[in-house]
């Protein structure tokens, strides 16, 4: 099932708040990005952010949900109505974050 393009505008709208949010469109689903790192996605319309330790602080009894057959287990995120909580989130896990793959 693919992600819909509402609940893609409506976590963007939550995340508001942040400078520089980006997302790409891959196979129905949407990659999201902060300040160019790979926070997460969203996948079936959910949620999904990498499972960095600060995020498993802030979400400690979050279940991890697999984003697609084959893939890495990430965190799903249930709060998506508290944009104060999603914005302290994305900034908290950002610096844990691999910086993106330089292009060759």
């Amino acid at each position: 099932m693919a992600s819909s393009k509402e609940y893609l505008e409506f976590v963007l709208d939550q995340l508001s708040g942040l400078d520089d949010i980006t997302y790409r469109s891959m196979m129905g689903e949407f990659i999201i990005y902060y300040r160019g790192k790979i926070i997460g996605g969203i996948y079936d319309d959910r949620f999904l952010v990498k499972p960095v330790k600060a995020a498993l602080e802030m979400m400690p009894d979050a279940p991890f949900e697999l984003p697609y057959e084959g893939a890495k287990e990430m965190i799903l995120v249930d709060d998506i109505d508290n944009r104060e909580f999603l914005v302290s989130l994305i900034e908290k896990i950002y610096p844990e974050l691999p910086s993106p793959k330089k292009k060759k």
